[in-house]
């Protein structure tokens, strides 16, 4: 998901350099969509993730 997220970026910039301002808002709108859900689910696997079962 965080691949997904750098990729958007990247292809946001490289809109931006060369004056597609909506294909660049539109990407990093997304990027920016991908990062916060990367993030809640590296949150919940935090809490959620694998347990050190009791002796």
């Amino acid at each position: 998901m965080l691949s997904y997220s750098i990729t958007f970026l990247i292809v946001a910039i490289v809109a931006a350099l060369f004056g597609f301002g909506g294909i660049a808002g539109t990407a990093t709108e997304i990027a920016k969509a991908l990062f916060v859900v990367a993030l809640i689910l590296f949150f919940i696997s935090l809490l959620f993730g694998r347990r050190v079962p009791p002796v």
